[in-house]
């Protein structure tokens, strides 16, 4: 009996001592994956979930330098019956109206940044902390094209500000935070992953999104997307959504384009924006067949702009743009994403193939002022500060000479004025006027909204 006694005994203390490594070993190595008994080559462990990561201290972080932007601007509304009685004199009824908006604080001594579209017409700006002290704002610059704008507010004290991270650095996948003020709900944190780089909108300009399931709503404009350290990657810009509320997409202007531009108002005034000089697309399986080569990836060139840095080191056309630097080109967002965060007489080492040869050349870019294309026999450039000063613009492209020569007659008329719309879109530059005549067969109609240089406005058919 004792002997039965004493194997009972040290079974139970032998259970309990494997029990207790097992308890210490494998769920403390649970707590961080999943033991699977799929084979090697499916992967046996997953990676943390939601409820393993920590997102406390860079919620905490960027709370405290995202602020709450208001926009005062005033408009006019005109009354019809006031009109009929008392005419034009009896003018109209000034009208206030308040906007809302984000911001993030990147110094500590009051420089703040956001979208353009949150302080675009504003006659008066006010930043509330979110200590709930508020200060008048001055716009210090903006960048249209981007939709970015830097502000300044005056204080004695030293401000929180949130610190920049590398976006070409972000994964996809990785754990996200978006940090605003969506329907005036202040200090509002939500979380997503990183679902896409480079996304290619085509809107506005904008060409290169960092994309997110983050939760971003009305409000959220110009807010930080920050990463799980509470590093600032993007400033959230939009959303996609058939209600104009979240719907599981939305975008932010990633971190380095957002540092170059507003380096550029902080020392220039304005943005000094670096260009490669060339023209195409990217390309699919159906574009390589129907030029006929057997890549699929990359930026094809089909045009080289005159003047341009690529002309002067080489590149031509067919070429397929592999590389920028470091950084692998697969698609024109990722092209145009890079170069964006360059400035004129900058290097780029340009890794292309050419006849199945690679090779790596370097391409100084040159200020896109000077770049000229072509619009059906019409040579464009882009406007100069003078330009849009002299005809009270913020866009649009300017007729250098006509080749065309059904337009011939017309020459002195159409050289030096101005051309807003392309077949309704905005032509916002001579960047933009190339991408959207490249879908565009030769023979096409395109209509033209033009500004005359006598200020008035014309449409035309080409």
């Amino acid at each position: 009996m004792k002997r039965i006694s004493s194997l009972f005994l040290v079974s139970l203390m032998s259970g309990a001592v494997t029990l207790g490594a097992y308890k210490l070993f494998f769920e403390k190595e649970g707590r961080n994956s999943i033991v699977t008994d799929a084979p090697a080559y499916f992967g046996k462990t997953v990676g943390m979930g939601a409820e393993n990561i920590d997102f406390t201290v860079a919620a905490d972080k960027a709370v405290h330098s995202v602020v709450h932007v208001k926009n005062v601007s005033v408009r006019t509304v005109y009354d019809p019956i006031r009109e009929f009685f008392y005419g034009s004199r009896g003018g109209g009824i000034q009208q206030e109206q308040i906007g809302t908006g984000s911001g993030v604080i990147i110094s500590e001594d009051g420089y703040i940044v956001t979208n353009n579209h949150v302080i675009q017409d504003a006659s008066e700006l006010e930043i509330t902390l979110n200590n709930k002290k508020a200060y008048k704002a001055k716009l210090i610059g903006t960048d249209q094209k981007m939709d970015i704008a830097l502000l300044k507010i005056d204080t004695d004290e030293k401000l929180p500000y949130t610190t920049f991270a590398d976006s070409d650095n972000v994964k996809v996948g990785e754990w996200v935070l978006a940090v605003g003020n969506p329907y005036n709900l202040n200090s509002t944190v939500t979380a997503g992953i990183v679902s896409a780089k480079a996304r290619n909108l085509d809107t506005k300009g904008i060409q290169s999104f960092i994309q997110t399931d983050a939760a971003v709503n009305p409000g959220n404009s110009g807010g930080a997307l920050v990463n799980t350290r509470g590093e600032l990657i993007g400033i959230n810009t939009m959303i996609s959504s058939p209600t104009g509320s979240y719907a599981g997409y939305s975008f932010a202007v990633p971190s380095n384009i957002t540092r170059k531009i507003i380096e550029d108002l902080m020392e220039f005034g304005n943005v000094q924006r670096g260009i490669l000089g060339i023209e195409g697309g990217e390309l699919t399986n159906k574009v390589s067949k129907e030029i006929g080569i057997s890549d699929t990836e990359g930026f094809y060139v089909s045009k080289v702009n005159k003047n341009s840095g690529a002309e002067k080191a080489g590149i031509k056309e067919g070429d397929i743009i592999k590389k920028l630097d470091n950084q692998k080109i697969s698609t024109y967002a990722e092209l145009s994403g890079y170069i964006n965060t360059k400035r004129p007489n900058d290097k780029v080492q340009v890794t292309f193939v050419r006849d199945g040869v690679t090779k790596t050349i370097p391409v100084t870019l040159v200020k896109n002022d000077i770049i000229i294309t072509e619009l059906k026999g019409l040579e464009l450039e882009n406007l100069s500060v003078s330009d849009k000063k002299n005809f009270k613009i913020e866009y649009g492209v300017k007729i250098k000479e006509v080749n065309n020569e059904r337009l011939k007659a017309y020459e002195d008329e159409l050289v030096g004025s101005i051309i807003l719309n392309i077949d309704g879109a905005k032509a916002v530059d001579v960047e933009t006027v190339s991408r959207l005549m490249s879908n565009k067969e030769e023979d096409q109609g395109t209509s033209v909204q033009l500004l005359l240089k006598n200020k008035q406005i014309m449409r035309i058919i080409i």
